[in-house]
């Protein structure tokens, strides 16, 4: 045994024996402090005061490029010597280990941990927690990093969601803290917000009825198509673009429901609240025609103030079955302000009003019974409308067009662009309407027709049309009457259809004639009678073959 207070030789030879002695009592698993002594290209020398100094890779440096000659850094003996008589350590391992105590002394599952995101594998992430732990994909909380890739090579805080110490192994989850972060920029946002209040946001989504706009802290508000804009807009995409930057004016605010109203037009001015001012009834103004319906025109006096042009204000005289036949889509327009209603939004406009009526004074020009000639300008299912003047029309209902001739429609007997003379019926210059008549050109002959056709008479007539009611039978030219079902006999079970046919002739008795529904009734009845009795006389007295 060597004193420690002999010769300063026997000293050294003493404190190296001792070193050696120490160096034999470590264990293979022991974490040891060493020194760095050397760095290569590939490798790192580590002095841990052994006969030979323990090569480390640098990939099992994370920070590498910090590492200099003289750092202590702590290292695993895996063994003292291996086949080429070189010690093997490990810094990687002896990271894990002491990461792993840590973990086990100092941390338990729920508990929050900071790590730097080291790679993607499949189906997450490995992340450097002192040691690597797991963060799977689905608890990654991607979207809001920025995507899959962006989160490796960060730092990030994160939930121990499991601690499995038979397999040593962690997995984390970024999720909850993503939501804790959120909940608080809620909550922050919340706290400020109120109604009436105009905040900042970004549209992250645009619909056909509005768009979706956030305005901080995760929460998101609808601003509804109708309160973009003051003015006429038929989508949203025509004004909002998907990451815009806006501001909105906060309308309505469900705290408990996380429901937000948005208004972008209630930031500005309403227009209407000084419409009466500028567009007062009489008012002539000027606009652009920014929608066309059937019934009428929308014109943009500015923006955010519209008003109708119904069809029927276009002209006092000329009747339009669309307004696109004369108006299309940004036509200038020069109107009359009709009717203002500022309270429901609501202005009326005229065009015709700011030229002559023509039908002013048309009573006095023209009387009942005066004739006129004129072109037919159109025809309907109900009548025919005549030319009396230009930008004149009356109007020959169908049942004036013949007193004896039944008429299913105008076109059979009228074609637009007909020259026809009429008489004036009546005259209503207050509704512009005039009335007229072809068959009061000449006289009533239903007084000669009832004395002709007295009830009882037996006539030849021959059948136009057959009905589920009955069959019409013409008596002469443009005179028919009705041959009503119940007055002609029909065997058994069958139909008119069976035995008769249009074109068929034969003979029918007069019933009435009424003069003033303009209408015969016919029968066949007693005629059938009787024809079947001269049947059965004629058989009697014919002789017996």
């Amino acid at each position: 045994m060597i004193s420690p207070n002999e010769t300063s030789d026997s000293k050294k030879e003493y404190l190296a024996k001792l070193y050696e002695k120490s160096i034999c009592e470590l264990k293979e698993g022991d974490i040891i402090e060493g020194t760095v002594v050397q760095i290569g290209e590939r490798d790192i020398l580590v002095d841990i005061g052994y006969k030979s100094e323990g090569i480390i890779y640098k990939s099992e440096i994370i920070d590498f490029d910090k590492l200099k000659i003289g750092d202590k850094i702590e290292v695993l003996l895996e063994t003292k010597e291996n086949e080429q008589g070189m010690l093997v350590v490990s810094y990687e391992k002896a990271r894990r280990m002491k990461g792993w105590q840590n973990i086990i002394d100092n941390q338990k599952e729920g508990d929050t941990v900071e790590g730097k995101v080291l790679k993607k594998v499949r189906g997450g992430y490995m992340v450097d927690i002192g040691l690597q732990a797991f963060l799977p994909a689905s608890l990654a909380a991607m979207i809001e990093a920025g995507g899959p890739d962006s989160l490796t090579g960060n730092t990030y805080k994160f939930k121990i969601v499991k601690i499995n110490i038979p397999r040593k192994n962690i997995v984390l989850s970024r999720k909850e803290i993503v939501e804790e972060v959120k909940k608080e920029e809620k909550r922050k946002v919340l706290d400020f917000l109120q109604k009436d209040s105009v905040v900042k946001g970004v549209v992250r989504n645009i619909t056909d009825f509005g768009a979706f706009v956030d305005i901080g802290g995760g929460i998101t508000g609808l601003l509804h198509v109708t309160d973009i804009s003051w003015g006429r807009i038929t989508k949203p995409n025509e004004v909002l673009k998907v990451s815009q930057e806006i501001d909105v004016k906060v309308l309505n605010f469900d705290k408990e429901a996380m429901k937000i109203s948005l208004g972008m037009k209630q930031i500005l001015a309403n227009p209407w609240e000084k419409a009466d001012i500028k567009y007062g009834e009489g008012t002539v103004v000027n606009g652009k025609v920014v929608n066309i319906m059937p019934y009428g025109v929308f014109v943009e006096l500015e923006e955010g103030i519209e008003g109708l042009i119904h069809i029927s204000e276009f002209s006092w005289s000329k009747k339009f079955n669309h307004p696109n036949e004369i108006f299309k889509l940004g036509d200038k327009v020069e109107a009359l302000v009709l009717k203002l209603d500022k309270d429901n939004r609501k202005l009326s406009l005229g065009l015709k009003q700011l030229t002559d009526n023509p039908w002013d004074g048309m009573a006095d020009k023209y009387h009942v019974g005066d004739k006129i000639k004129g072109p037919v300008t159109s025809i309907t299912d109900y009548g025919a409308f005549i030319e009396v003047e230009p930008n004149i029309e009356g109007l020959v209902h169908i049942s004036d067009f013949s007193w004896t001739k039944r008429v299913n429609h105008p076109k059979e007997v009228l074609k637009k662009g007909d020259e026809v003379e009429a008489m004036i019926l009546s005259v209503d210059d207050k509704n512009r309407r005039i009335a007229l008549g072809i068959k009061q050109l000449m006289s009533d002959p239903w007084d000669d027709i009832s004395q002709k056709y007295l009830a009882g008479t037996i006539c030849d007539g021959e059948i136009t049309n057959i009905t589920n009611f009955g069959m019409f039978v013409k008596l002469e030219k443009d005179l028919e009457g009705l041959l009503h079902v119940s007055e002609i006999s029909l065997p058994n079970n069958k139909r008119m259809e069976d035995l008769y046919k249009t074109g068929d002739k034969l003979k029918v008795q007069i019933l009435h004639v009424d003069g003033i529904q303009k209408k015969i009734a016919l029968s066949i009845k007693d005629l059938t009678k009787e024809l079947k009795e001269d049947d059965a006389t004629q058989s009697e007295v014919t002789p017996a073959s």
